[in-house]
């Protein structure tokens, strides 16, 4: 055994309670399995349609609305269709299959299963967006319950769930502040926003695409964001600071009053990116740091699932001042009926057709309600622990290394670095991860750009237990001393996984990219299509 790789000293105490965790035999499905569209044959049905009936009279398509021939959809048994998915289910890993801590910034946790029986339920299920108000009073009055749990939960006085994701949510939070120094005359002038490169990227992404200049800054030597660089950034110029905290390195920043008072001082608002609140539900609120905005992702620290990018949730909560540019409709309550209003002559109008995503916002309410204001605070002291449990055990692995902020603990997450592992071996960050699916695990890297070399970011929430973590550890040091003894396992990893290596030159050349079965057809099967 080399000195690159030699295990960390086990103190009696961690060998007497914490029993090394067995490596678990892993091998994944594989099917050679087609494309749903070239499955089936002509007249195969899984399912027979009724007829109509005759008391509703037949609508009438006109002409220029009819297809010239029927869509060219899979024709297929029941027995086909549920063969297909459930292959594809058996190549796939999640948070109710393997340990997901390494979903890193994407907060995966585990969703109670009795929160998908209350939106499987008819009443929630089979609710159409189009009903009268007085047939939807239920669930109306759950969504006015959820924005005066959220916000309790953030100290703001108005809270909008119609946005239908976290990126949403920011760019709802952005419009408002461009439609309120609209209001004042100042947009023209207020043209820039400032933000952190630790912060999440669609805080930047959705400034630029509201058509603000956007100024990123970078970290200081201990990795808080640099208020020199701040103040420095500030003037008559600046709309706004959009700032994630604690930022995705999981380092919180002590200094976030006065950050804000900065921005308030120059006359900006201050909007606070809180999709990963999960370390801070309990114990701090955007209103103490003074901020004027915040979002939630309910898909996240609300314990709705992620569902593979959508359908998320978001949630965007305001001051007082700024609740006029709420999108609209707004959901009131007049104490005895919930109505949707769309009297809002200030508001930045609709951020999509129709109030939120229902089923994610009714997990989110069963979830707050299960737990209660001492449960939420106890979720994220847990998550703190877990994080800081992982931090003292990673720390450890040979080739890690844990940039800035020497010695303190972090929130929620950490961004590790293998740095060292990939200047010894040659080997990087992503042949770990590629690996780690041989163990039926993955994790992340980190947005780009990679600030952090060669990172790693993990983030074990409040669901994992003990094992669970310990388990994860095993898997990443015997990775670890795979790199350093056999390399080539791991640079040509996966063995046991479904999942393949991308090539890189392909991801530049739009002649291979497919986004439809039309454009496969034509592009990567060379067939004519119309």
């Amino acid at each position: 055994m080399t000195a690159h790789h030699a295990p960390a000293p086990v103190s009696p105490e961690d060998a007497r309670i914490a029993p090394k965790p067995r490596l678990r035999r892993f091998q994944q499905a594989s099917w050679d399995e087609k494309l749903i569209f070239e499955l089936g044959s002509p007249g195969e049905r899984g399912v027979l349609v009724p007829a109509p009936d005759p008391a509703i009279a037949p609508v009438e398509i006109p002409p220029a609305l009819r297809r010239a021939e029927p869509p060219a959809l899979p024709e297929m048994s029941q027995q086909q269709v549920l063969r297909h998915y459930l292959r594809l289910s058996q190549e796939n890993l999640g948070a109710d299959l393997n340990i997901d801590v390494g979903q890193g910034t994407c907060t995966m946790k585990y969703s109670p299963k009795v929160n998908d029986q209350f939106v499987r339920d008819p009443r929630i299920a089979a609710l159409h967006p189009l009903q009268d108000e007085d047939t939807v009073q239920g669930v109306l009055g759950i969504i006015h319950s959820l924005e005066l749990l959220l916000k309790e939960i953030s100290g703001m006085d108005r809270v909008s769930l119609q946005p239908a994701a976290g990126s949403a949510a920011i760019y709802t939070n952005v419009a408002m502040i461009r439609a309120y120094f609209a209001a004042r005359g100042e947009l023209e002038q207020r043209d820039e926003v400032i933000t952190t490169i630790f912060s999440h990227p669609s805080n930047a992404a959705c400034a630029k695409t509201a058509g603000f200049k956007v100024i990123t800054l970078h970290p200081d030597a201990d990795g808080y964001p640099d208020i020199e660089a701040l103040k420095a950034a500030v003037g008559p110029r600046t709309a706004a600071l959009l700032i994630t905290n604690p930022e995705d390195t999981g380092i919180y920043n002590p200094r976030i009053e006065e950050f804000v008072r900065i921005v308030h001082e120059a006359g900006g608002l201050c909007s606070y990116d809180q999709a990963n609140a999960n370390g801070i539900l309990g114990i701090t609120r955007a209103r103490e740091a003074g901020f004027d905005l915040c979002h939630f992702n309910l898909h996240k620290t609300f314990s709705t699932p992620h569902a593979c990018g959508g359908p998320a949730a978001g949630a965007s909560a305001v001051t007082e001042e700024l609740a006029p540019y709420l999108p609209r409709p707004t959901v009131e309550f007049d104490g005895e009926r919930y109505r949707l209003d769309d009297d809002r002559p200030e508001s930045i109008g609709k951020m999509r057709p129709f109030y939120g995503v229902v089923p994610n916002l009714v997990r989110a309410y069963a979830w707050i309600m299960s737990l209660g204001a001492e449960g939420l605070r106890s979720a994220a002291e847990t998550a703190v622990l877990n994080n800081n449990y992982l931090l003292h055990k990673v720390r450890r692995i040979p080739g890690v290394s844990v940039p800035y902020a020497q010695g303190r603990p972090r929130v929620e997450q950490v961004r590790y670095s293998w740095q060292k592992l990939h200047e010894d071996t040659g080997l990087h960050s992503e042949d770990i991860g590629l690996r780690a699916a041989d163990f039926g695990t993955h994790y992340w890297t980190s947005h780009h750009p990679y600030l952090v070399p060669e990172p790693m970011t993990l983030e074990p929430t409040e669901s994992y237990t003990r094992a669970d973590l310990d388990e994860y550890v095993a898997i990443l040091t015997e990775i670890a001393r795979e790199a350093y003894e056999s390399p080539e396992t791991v640079r040509t990893a996966p063995h046991r996984s479904t999942i393949h290596r991308i090539r890189p030159e392909t991801l530049e050349d739009p002649a291979t990219w497919a986004v439809s079965w039309r454009a496969y057809r034509r592009k990567i099967l060379g067939e004519a299509t119309r």
